[in-house]
């Protein structure tokens, strides 16, 4: 067994069953200087190599796997040397960034070329935005490098891991019996003090309007189902950031929906009148995709990760600590002081909720409904909202317009059925998360909302979503602008030319051997997204082209849109 048959070895004992990558990597080919050899060494394993077309859409891949399964096998995306290292780097920062855990396996320069100068050396380049990067420099500690990856993946905040191996490493044996070395590393679980537990449930009991703020971290540790329990027995509505949104079915009557650029306006007003606000799982980031939380609040952190205690503004109670541990404590101590059965309904509370959203969604009617040509892009939203199965479905949106326009209305209803994000915003990232999310979840429907400009950053990796026989629907606003940017800088519309993008992206899409449809009238669009879900079942990647008019209004009450 050489190095590279040790790591696919150590890869499929953690559970790893396919990868995303792009050729020239040691676990899929081996460089020999004079040719190419396919090693088939994953296949060998069993890992299913899946090739992209570009390094930033299998980075993102690789993630959209991670987050489906909430990192219990994360997401591997293996790259080239140099500049299959370099252009990665984009997708490695939004998962930084996001929080989300993946690991890299570049393929390194020689170990005697590294401190050359002006080569590249991933380990080193990527050292700030990874949580460890690792060359292997020696075969013997490739079990030791290996173990201290997946020991980053599986503890604390999560995020990217790096492990390196330099050319001239990959063929030489490995020294040892990896069946019998291998141990997999249990995750550290930290859980806050008992005392800070009881502070800060006495706080939100003695609190006239708290409110919740659930964040990703939720997600990753499993714990909605605490979650929603936790807001029950305690009568506290609860707000999930933009990536946590689908902590909580948003059809139960404590839920105001995810806050980000675009909200609903019983979030907004609901946030306004708290005194406290709890976070769970959230690095309250101070970040223009984020809802602002106002300062003069009375806040109580629960994060895993002590560098976001406090990070962007003052913590009156900090939780260091697992959600789920940190919820089944605070639901012990509800419990504990005002019984098994927590809190009485408060239908007061409640009912204001619901009048409340049904007022807000009236101020967009005309736009939800609308049957203007071109179609108004609040038409597919609302169309989506109303026919998919929330349930066993997947959907996210791309940066801009469609993340500010799907965000508010579209309600999830089981943990991530609605893949959000933002704290990096890469046109193009819902593309490559939608095939990792198709990889783990291939009995639901996927689907993705992206703008004309994102799929000039992504769009050719609908191809790889027809070779690899991952077959997901991308629903295609092509309104011919560059969205948001007549906002700020209308001068960049005509001047620039921002203003009159073309193309026929079904057109694209068909010559990548995909389906491609167009819909010009609000009627078509429910019939072709049936016919999507028809062809998506039957094996076949769909592209549905809508042509819709550009949208200036957004669900935004904390200031104006980007």
């Amino acid at each position: 067994m050489n190095n590279v048959d040790a790591i696919a070895h150590i890869l499929k004992k953690e559970g790893v069953e396919w990868l995303a990558c792009f050729p020239l990597n040691f676990l899929i080919e081996e460089d020999t200087r004079a040719g190419v050899v396919f090693l088939k060494a994953c296949s060998n394993a069993g890992i299913r190599p899946v090739v992209f077309r570009q390094e930033r859409a299998g980075v993102q891949a690789a993630a959209g796997y991670s987050i489906m399964n909430a990192g219990r096998t994360p997401g591997v995306f293996c790259m080239q040397s140099g500049p299959g290292s370099e252009n990665a780097y984009g997708g490695v920062a939004h998962a930084w960034s996001d929080g989300i855990p993946i690991l890299l396996l570049p393929c390194g320069p020689p170990a005697e070329t590294m401190q050359v100068p002006y080569g590249y050396w991933a380990a080193k380049g990527f050292g700030d935005i990874t949580k460890s990067a690792e060359t292997v420099v020696h075969p013997g500690t490739v079990p030791a490098v290996m173990r201290r990856a997946f020991a980053a993946l599986r503890s604390g905040r999560p995020g990217p891991v790096m492990v390196e191996m330099p050319m001239g490493m990959q063929r030489q044996d490995y020294p040892g019996d990896i069946e019998n070395e291998w141990t997999s590393p249990r995750p550290a679980v930290p859980r806050p003090s008992a005392s800070d537990v009881k502070d800060a449930v006495g706080a939100l009991l003695n609190a006239k309007t708290p409110v919740i703020w659930a964040g990703q971290g939720v997600l990753f540790s499993e714990a909605t189902d605490e979650l929603t329990e936790f807001a029950e027995l305690t009568q506290v509505p609860v707000i999930t950031s933009l990536p946590g949104k689908s902590a909580i079915n948003e059809n139960h009557p404590l839920a105001l929906g995810s806050g980000g650029l675009t909200h609903s306006r019983m979030l907004w007003d609901r946030l306004q009148e708290s005194d406290v606000v709890f976070a769970i799982g959230s690095s309250l980031t101070s970040i223009f995709t984020n809802t602002p939380i106002p300062a003069d609040k009375f806040i109580i952190q629960g994060t895993i990760d002590p560098v976001d205690l406090g990070r962007d503004r003052p913590v009156d109670i900090p939780l260091l600590g697992d959600a789920k541990l940190t919820l089944r404590d605070m639901i012990d101590e509800v419990k504990g002081r005002v019984g098994e059965a927590g809190r009485p309904v408060d239908t007061a509370l409640q009912e204001r909720i619901a009048q409340d959203r049904a007022a807000w969604l009236s101020e967009f009617t005309d736009l939800l409904t609308s049957d203007s040509e071109p179609i108004n892009p609040y038409r597919l939203v609302w169309d989506l909202e109303q026919t998919l199965d929330h349930d066993n479905s997947v959907i996210t949106h791309d940066a801009g317009n469609p993340r500010d326009q799907l965000s508010p209305f579209y309600r999830a209803t089981t943990p991530r059925s609605y893949i959000g994000w933002g704290k990096s915003t890469h046109l193009g990232y819902g593309l490559g998360v939608m095939l990792g999310a198709k990889v783990a979840c291939p009995d639901r429907f996927c689907v993705h909302l992206m703008g004309d400009a994102a799929f000039g950053m992504a769009g050719l990796d609908i191809e790889t979503a027809v070779r690899n026989e991952i077959p997901i629907t991308t629903v295609l606003m092509n309104n011919g602008i560059m969205g948001g940017y007549d906002a700020y800088f209308p001068e960049s519309m005509e001047r620039d030319g921002v203003g009159k993008l073309s193309g026929d992206y079904a057109k694209i899409a068909e010559g990548m051997g995909a389906t491609g449809i167009s819909v010009s009238k609000a009627a078509e669009f429910v019939p072709a997204v049936r016919e999507a879900q028809r062809l998506n079942a039957e094996g076949e990647t769909v592209l549905l082209q809508v042509y819709t008019q550009q949208e200036k209004r957004m669900s935004n009450f904390s200031g104006p849109p980007v």
